[in-house]
């Protein structure tokens, strides 16, 4: 791959993780993977700057800015730390400040991060660091959390910066309930403490058992002159605060994070590494900062804890989306402060690529106390005679043949009515991005299954008032509430049904191509792959996925049962009558004032226009909203016409 491919792909994947990871709370790689991933691309970024992209994630701090909450503008920016993730570079930092005085050590504390403001000794607000300048108001949630106080002795103004986490025990029974009542669970500590403080219920939060360990001082009247003594003030305050310690040379400094790292098991919380910061105020003024991290700090990162057992055996699971996923069994071992038995062997190729067979002895680890997964196998004299691990031809949950595209990894069953495949399918179908059911949540789901109410997609349109109210957690207003959201979903349009129905590699945008192209999921059905390849951003994988799911016969009993149960399956005439935008791109940024930008973009996408998440010399229009940033400028760069909500209201009427 030549470098400047090689970078658009390490922008696009962190990218693509930074969502799942601050947007989401749902990651799919460990901080190690993620971090190693950030660290290729800054070393390609300095060594072949006449590549640089202002868009770069390396411009960035931290996440994003969710929908769901007010906005906060930062007075004092959150930034995150340069990570180092080797003694040798640790030495190397310490040798590049020297002359500054001593330095602190400090635990890193794997949660969310959050600013408190406090004035005239009251707590005005908290907000999430978000992209570091902007954050999430988040402050009727961390009320809840009763280590913060609401009051403090210091009258001044105080902005402390802290991070919110679930401490491990509040973790395993959250996930224990979340069992019983066959939810999803949190992968880790850190997914639930975000999970938890975006709560809309601050009722929700409360009963969750989040903690918060303040770690540094934003802003405050008074004047200090060691960091040491800014945490002694704030305990003072009352404010839980994280233990430090303050070393003057790399030998004890060293000797602090490996004894911090020996203690993480001990600990009540989870860490994910050690921070070394510069203890003089005055010396970190002098040193300075870069643009997205100070010049006087590092966060050293622990490679993940590695141990090795015995795989017993390999047996799939099947997703949602019909992916067999190859699972190890292990004889249990203790890692990462858990029992782990079972690791993920992610596909086929991983397998023969570490040539690991049943029976060997693997090395396991739990990077970032995310997954497990199995590193490689350690040879050993039997190793050659035990055989090859091949995927199944056949589905172990409903016996269909399996397929594995070409070009592709995955192993996947095609079979729409998979029963392994059913209680995520109708949670995704019943999805707001899908088919829009109101209430219809993942142990709503459960409980319709449990009590053998449903059994596919269209049993959701036979159900009567009565039947859902006799179940556990309902009356009969919450049930006819449902019944009612259910019945409007009828008529929730065709790309939504499309993208309800789970075919791999179609997501939302692509469903609503298919809507467009065909305007009927009949003749889907008779859809070749020279017809699909002919839709914009449709290649040969997805056109394959698309003809492969219309070609099983249990698709056409799903469908045909929709239809009998009123569900429609044509796209009306009158969304296609108005195409006033036919041939135009649009690309949206920034905060529009009356409305979000997803329903500026079903606007444009139902008048026939496209829309973009990057400007070019296609762009037609950028229609901008405050904070526009990056693309803003790039737009005036490339002479593309700009526009604001008023003018696009105009072009809409």
């Amino acid at each position: 791959m030549e470098t400047k491919e090689r970078l658009a792909f390490l922008r696009d994947t962190i990218e693509y993780h930074r969502k799942k990871y601050y947007i989401d709370d749902s990651p799919e790689i460990s901080d190690f993977e993620f971090d190693r991933l950030f660290r290729e691309l800054e070393d390609l970024e300095k060594k072949y700057p006449e590549y640089d992209d202002p868009n770069s994630p390396t411009h960035r701090v931290g996440g994003a800015v969710a929908d769901k909450f007010s906005k906060y503008q930062h007075t004092v920016a959150l930034k995150s730390l340069r990570d180092v993730f080797s003694l040798d570079e640790l030495r190397q930092f310490i040798s590049d400040t020297q002359g500054n005085g001593d330095y602190t050590v400090e635990p890193k504390i794997d949660g969310l991060s959050v600013a408190l403001l406090y004035e005239n000794g009251r707590f005005v607000n908290g907000a999430t660091r978000g992209d570091g300048t902007v954050g999430e108001d988040v402050s009727s949630n961390l009320r809840t959390i009763k280590t913060i106080p609401m009051n403090i002795p210091y009258k001044g103004r105080l902005i402390v910066r802290g991070e919110v986490y679930m401490p491990r025990a509040k973790f395993e029974t959250l996930n224990a309930m979340r069992e019983e009542r066959g939810e999803t669970l949190f992968a880790n500590p850190r997914n639930a403490a975000a999970g938890s403080l975006r709560q809309l219920d601050s009722s929700v939060t409360a009963k969750r058992g989040l903690d918060i360990l303040i770690f540094n001082l934003q802003a405050c009247d008074k004047t200090f002159f060691t960091h040491a003594e800014t945490l002694d003030f704030i305990k003072e305050q009352g404010f839980p605060t994280v233990q430090y310690f303050v070393e003057s040379d790399y030998q004890a400094i060293s000797s602090h994070v490996e004894k911090i790292d020996q203690r993480r098991e001990e600990l009540a919380y989870d860490i994910d590494g050690a921070v070394i910061k510069i203890n003089s105020l005055n010396a970190r003024i002098q040193i300075g900062e870069n643009t997205n991290v100070p010049k006087w700090a590092v966060a050293y990162k622990y490679p993940p804890e590695q141990k090795k057992t015995k795989l017993i055996d390999i047996v799939c699971q099947v997703g949602r989306t019909g992916v067999l996923t190859p699972n190890a069994v292990l004889e249990p071992v203790r890692l990462a402060g858990t029992t782990v038995s079972r690791a993920t062997l992610h596909n086929i190729d991983n397998i023969h690529l570490k040539d690991i067979r049943i029976g060997d002895t693997v090395l396991v680890q739990k990077a970032g106390e995310i997954i497990p997964e199995v590193v490689m196998s350690v040879s050993d004299a039997e190793h050659a005679a035990r055989p090859i691990y091949r995927m199944p031809a056949f589905c172990p949950a409903c016996k269909e043949p399996v397929v594995r595209f070409e070009g592709e990894a995955k192993t996947q069953c095609t079979n729409a009515g998979c029963p392994a495949q059913l209680r995520r399918r109708i949670e995704h179908f019943a999805s707001k991005d899908c088919m829009d059911i109101d209430g219809m949540g993942p142990s709503v789901v459960s409980a319709l299954l449990d009590a053998g109410l449903i059994t596919g997609y269209a049993d959701l349109y036979q159900l009567k008032t009565e039947d859902v109210a006799k179940l556990e957690r309902f009356g009969e207003k919450s049930a006819a509430n449902l019944i009612q959201s259910i019945d409007r979903s009828r008529k929730a349009g065709l790309a939504r049904l499309i993208c309800a129905l789970g075919i791999p590699n179609i997501g939302e945008k692509a469903a609503k191509s298919l809507a467009t192209a065909f305007g009927d999921l009949e003749k889907l059905f008779s859809a070749d792959i020279e017809m699909l390849t002919a839709i914009d951003d449709f290649g040969q994988i997805t056109a394959m996925s698309v003809v492969n799911f219309f070609a099983h016969e249990k698709t056409r009993q799903i469908v045909d049962a929709l239809k009998l149960a009123g569900v429609e399956i044509k796209m009306e005439v009158s969304a296609q009558k108005d195409q006033r935008f036919a041939g135009m791109t649009f690309v949206l940024t920034g905060t529009l004032p009356t409305m979000k930008r997803a329903e500026a973009s079903e606007i444009i996408e139902s008048l026939g226009g496209k829309t973009a998440g990057s400007v070019s010399k296609k762009t037609t229009y950028v229609l901008a909203g405050e904070d526009a940033g990056s693309k803003l400028e790039k737009a005036k760069t490339l002479n593309v016409t700009i526009i604001d909500e008023e003018t696009f209201m105009d072009m809409i009427k």
